[in-house]
């Protein structure tokens, strides 16, 4: 197999072979795809019977997807969960070391070629897509991510409540989550940012929603996908690997800063209003000078 191949995820060269495949092999390829990557885990005679596919099917199968047989499938798999919960210790041993004398526009570099491949991944329809859930005024919106990643979600969050209403940034508390959970319908967004090393507790927030309120799940990660994804109607796979010992974030605010300038594009009369208002509030409060905000005041 060649090294394009192996750097490359088994979720995405089923979804690059799909066109190819026949008939029993799609079958394959939606079970595994289904519940990623554990199906492809099973023995080789229970996913037979779990697709109603024979096993030389599945052999042909996994041989169009670039594996050499089926335990080559599941060392691949075993290795992509690996991969999700590779810690800053585990990514300094493998990193590429950044040169100290020109340490900043390397790094800017690197983390250029990540926004590249962003835009590679994501694909113009996808981000049309999740815009749209976002911007639609007869849903609700609840946001969350996890340890490090929930300052994305605050992010965002802070900026679509200046655009539109209903926008629920919820606790980190998982306590409080019940409250947030019985308000949601169905035609409401709730957006999960989880990037390795993934929380469990956002999979099973993200399976009991889809359960019990059939809310439209959005679920933004990396390419060796949170678990929460198992239960997304919507999968966004971002690059986050700089070859340094911390992965980064750029990727997922440059994405979220697109998201923030499109929603608001898409009733501007109506984001104009809202901003208006939310200032004409926020100004008189306890705290704010406007005139010192306008830089009129006299300094002392």
């Amino acid at each position: 197999m060649s090294d394009g191949k192996s750097s490359t995820t088994i979720r995405t060269r089923i979804r690059e072979a799909a066109a190819q495949l026949t008939a029993s092999e799609r079958k394959i390829a939606n079970a595994i795809l289904a519940d990623y990557p554990f199906t492809g885990l099973v023995s080789i005679q229970e996913l037979a019977a779990k697709t109603g596919v024979s096993a030389p099917s599945i052999t042909r199968f996994v041989s169009k997807i670039g594996c050499s047989g089926f335990q080559d499938l599941q060392r691949q798999l075993i290795a992509e969960l690996k991969e999700g919960q590779r810690s800053p210790l585990d990514l300094k041993s493998s990193q590429k070391p950044v040169g100290h004398s020109e340490f900043l526009s390397e790094y800017v570099a690197r983390v250029s070629a990540v926004m590249r491949e962003m835009t590679a991944t994501v694909s113009q329809a996808q981000f049309d897509i999740l815009a749209g859930l976002l911007a639609d005024p007869s849903r609700n919106i609840f946001l969350l991510g996890g340890r490090v990643s929930d300052n994305v979600a605050a992010f965002l969050s802070i900026h679509l409540r200046q655009i539109r209403s209903g926008i629920y940034h919820m606790a980190d508390n998982p306590e409080f989550w019940p409250e947030h959970v019985l308000r949601m319908r169905k035609k409401d967004v709730v957006l999960l940012f989880d990037f390795r090393r993934y929380q469990l507790s956002l999979s099973r927030l993200a399976e009991t929603i889809a359960e019990k309120r059939g809310a439209t799940i959005v679920v933004v990660t990396d390419k060796w996908m949170s678990p929460a994804a198992r239960s997304a109607d919507h999968i966004v796979a971002l690059p986050i690997d700089a070859g340094t010992a911390w992965d980064t974030v750029a990727a997922a605010m440059a994405l979220v800063e697109a998201l923030i300038v499109r929603v608001s594009e898409a009733d501007w009369e109506a984001t104009q209003k809202r901003i208006k208002d939310w200032d004409g509030i926020r100004f008189e409060m306890p705290g704010y000078d406007q005139d010192k905000i306008n830089g009129d005041a006299d300094e002392t």
